[in-house]
């Protein structure tokens, strides 16, 4: 039923790759457990493909099918949690093989594309609307051994950083609220809908602060920033559009961007570790 495209996941290991081979059988049980027609071709992201079809209705959906980890088996509960307000809908799910039955966006139009004030508009609007109490089947954020990484990295980040946002995180953490956040909400992942203008996809849900999210949709659509400026001009404008408290914002963005950094350097995405690097150290001017 379908193809696989060959280079996809073939970075992401043994356990990824087996997975992968199953992925046309998968397609065929639930096309036929949800009585559906492939309606296009398959596309695919970083750890899932996603397969256009049709309902026995006659209406479109899509098919999601996504490698299952901490991460990803938990985006069913927070799109049922969500119900449709300002997310994609999710219609059915088997949470045992991470199969989602979504309601059919337009792919080709997100707010990557749109003029950057629209952008924020919108983004802002999710981070002030989806603020659900977070239920206890959602993991609490928590932070990582920054100086481990860095040490297995051979010590790429300044150690003022990892201390600093080590101290930064551990307290944030601790002191962190009980919201229903998404930690990857950014403009490629908002799309043109017809229920309401655009939706969000994808979510990565956390519980804890909503500040903790603001990160991403400063490197995506970065190149569009104006240096220094324009990188605290858009994290102030997400404080004020999503209703952000903005020194946690600033604390919480200045602690993922050196995570990120790290992250992002083992993973040889150079341009957004550069990146991560000029936000942490912009941020961190004013910690001692």
């Amino acid at each position: 039923m379908i193809t696989v495209p060959p280079d996809f996941a073939v970075d992401h290991g043994d356990d990824v790759l087996a997975w992968r081979d199953t992925l046309p059988a998968l397609a065929t049980k639930f096309c036929a457990r949800w009585e559906l027609a492939p309606d296009g071709d398959l596309m695919n992201g970083y750890v899932a493909v996603v397969l256009p079809v049709r309902r026995a209705d006659g209406s479109g959906a899509v098919l999601k099918l996504t490698w299952l980890d901490d991460e990803t088996r938990q985006e069913p509960l927070a799109l049922r949690a969500w119900d449709g307000d300002g997310v994609v809908r999710l219609l059915d799910s088997d949470d045992e093989h991470g199969a989602l039955l979504l309601e059919r966006l337009d792919h080709r139009r997100s707010l990557r594309d749109t003029c950057i004030e629209e952008a924020l508009e919108v983004t802002g609007g999710l981070l002030r609307r989806l603020r659900l109490p977070a239920g206890p089947e959602f993991r609490r954020v928590e932070v990582a051994d920054l100086a481990e990484g860095n040490a297995n990295l051979g010590g790429v980040v300044p150690e003022r950083f990892i201390r600093l946002a080590g101290e930064l995180g551990r307290e944030l953490a601790a002191t962190a609220g009980n919201t229903l956040a998404n930690q990857d909400l950014h403009y490629e992942n908002v799309l043109r809908a017809d229920r309401e203008p655009w939706l969000m996809i994808d979510p990565k849900p956390i519980a804890g602060d909503r500040e903790f999210g603001v990160i991403p949709l400063l490197w995506n659509r970065s190149a569009e920033l104006d240096g220094e400026r324009g990188v605290l001009e858009r994290l102030a404008a997400l404080c004020d559009l999503g209703e952000l408290d903005a020194e946690r914002a600033r604390l919480w963005t200045l602690y993922r961007a050196v995570d990120n950094w790290l992250w992002c350097t083992e993973a040889g995405e150079t341009g957004t570790a550069e990146f991560c690097e000029s936000v942490a150290r912009l941020l961190a001017v004013k910690e001692p």
